[in-house]
């Protein structure tokens, strides 16, 4: 009993409005309920004035009308229906008009008070929609030429002359029933307007939330996926793997991260990372190459994917001795130097997308497998590079001698230890199209 009390207080301070209701039908609710106050408070007004007038007028229709809006709004608070508070009460706002003026007896001793029942289409119109308020327009016509074709078959009889409303009384309602009733109707029409413009702008609000939400997921993934791969996630339902003929392939590992990290905190450890990879992230985007993933303290980085540099290999290469003279000078920090092993190699790669949740962009074969190797069997601070890249970056590049060095499941192979770019070369080895200030941070030759 407590709950329905509630509820039913609820409704009434509401108009009714749930929260599962469309912004349309909250403010169907709302201009109904609205349009039941104003004329409530117009019948107290016709009441009271009809009541001063003395026993000449009737106040008995008024006090009926005012008696039967609130039971009205009694019961649709009660029981919730708003289909049936909407029919009930659109029919007492064309009805009564006419019955007023019915018991009054034509037009001029009524005051044109069938006026009123234009409230009916307008509200149908308001609160149901264009073809909904057609009947109640309709109807409002009907009854409005039935009343005028009575009145014109009457006027001459007894009954019909016989006032019981002075004439000036008459003309004072006229005036007043004119006035009253253009306010009402221009109140609901800039109600529903208001309220129409309050939805509108929310709704605004509501996109540039949901772009700025989009923004950020694009955002996301783009620091997920390389720009291709997540335009194509996005527009295509199907898996991504494509193959490529030649991707120059890095890999840099941390010397002795496992010593390193055992003297540090937890937090420490993520902090060096943190500091190191987002650097690398910086450069790895001005040199127009994609970074792949991170895997514990190793940094994998490839060039090729994309049209963004003319010279993927020579990017990955610079890219190499930057990170390198960065971890030598201005990122050097703590009384223990962080070196790196880096191993590149080219050739044929697959790249794809792994995986519907958490997914990844990777790449597999011959190449990353080198690129990996390598990488681990070379001393701290070397950058190892496979025959394929020696070949690609000889002359524009210092190497040292080749060397051979066993990698499991291979045997021999020859690695070439980048030392730096060749000076007399670098200008024409600038990349022709990456993202950054375009200025060369290449390492000194070491």
């Amino acid at each position: 009993m407590k709950h329905t009390a509630e509820t039913f207080m609820q409704r009434l301070r509401s108009a009714g409005i749930e929260p599962g209701d469309s912004e349309e039908l909250r403010l169907q609710k709302s201009l109904l309920v609205f349009a039941s106050g104003l004329v409530s408070i117009a019948s107290i007004g016709w009441l009271l004035i009809y009541w001063a007038l003395g026993p000449k007028l009737s106040t008995t229709l008024p006090f009926v009308l005012q008696l039967t809006i609130s039971a009205n709004l009694v019961i649709y608070a009660w029981s919730g229906s708003f289909p049936v508070f909407r029919f009930s009460q659109l029919a007492v706002f064309l009805f009564f008009p006419f019955i007023a003026q019915w018991a009054l007896g034509n037009f001029v001793n009524a005051s044109g008070v069938i006026l009123w029942g234009l409230l009916a289409p307008i509200g149908a119109l308001l609160c149901s929609g264009t073809r909904e308020s057609l009947p109640w327009f309709v109807a409002y016509l009907f009854l409005t030429l039935l009343t005028g074709i009575f009145e014109f078959l009457l006027a001459d009889s007894p009954i019909a002359r016989a006032s019981p409303v002075p004439l000036r009384i008459s003309m004072a309602f006229f005036a007043l029933n004119f006035a009253t009733l253009s306010t009402f109707v221009w109140l609901l029409l800039r109600f529903a307007i208001a309220e129409r413009q309050k939805a509108r702008e929310a709704l605004e609000d509501a996109h540039r939330l949901l772009g700025m939400e989009q923004e950020r997921s694009e955002r996301l993934l783009l620091n997920v996926l390389p720009q291709p791969i997540a335009e194509r996630l996005k527009d295509e339902n199907q898996t991504i793997a494509d193959g490529f003929p030649e991707v120059t392939v890095m890999f840099a590992d941390i010397v002795n991260f496992t010593g390193l990290a055992a003297s540090m905190t937890p937090q420490q450890v993520f902090s060096m990372l943190n500091r190191i990879f987002s650097h690398f992230d910086g450069l790895a985007e001005k040199h127009g190459l994609e970074k792949i993933k991170t895997i514990g303290d190793a940094y994998m980085v490839a060039g090729g994917l994309n049209t963004r540099h003319a010279e993927p290999c020579a990017a990955i290469a610079r890219l190499a001795l930057d990170m390198r003279a960065w971890l030598a000078g201005e990122g050097a920090r703590g009384p223990q130097p962080i070196q790196l092993r880096i191993g590149i190699g080219t050739g044929p790669v697959v790249a794809g997308v792994v995986g519907k949740k958490k997914f990844i962009y990777d790449l597999w074969g011959d190449t990353v497998n080198l690129a990996s190797r390598i990488t681990g069997e070379g001393p701290p601070g070397s950058i190892q590079c496979d025959a394929k890249t020696y070949s690609l970056l000889t002359g524009s590049f210092v190497f040292e001698p080749p060397v051979e060095v066993q990698l499991k499941g291979k045997g021999p192979v020859i690695v070439y230890r980048l030392r730096g770019q060749n000076p007399s070369r670098r200008s024409s080895t600038m990349p022709k199209h990456h993202v950054g200030d375009g200025a060369d941070s290449a390492a000194p030759m070491i």
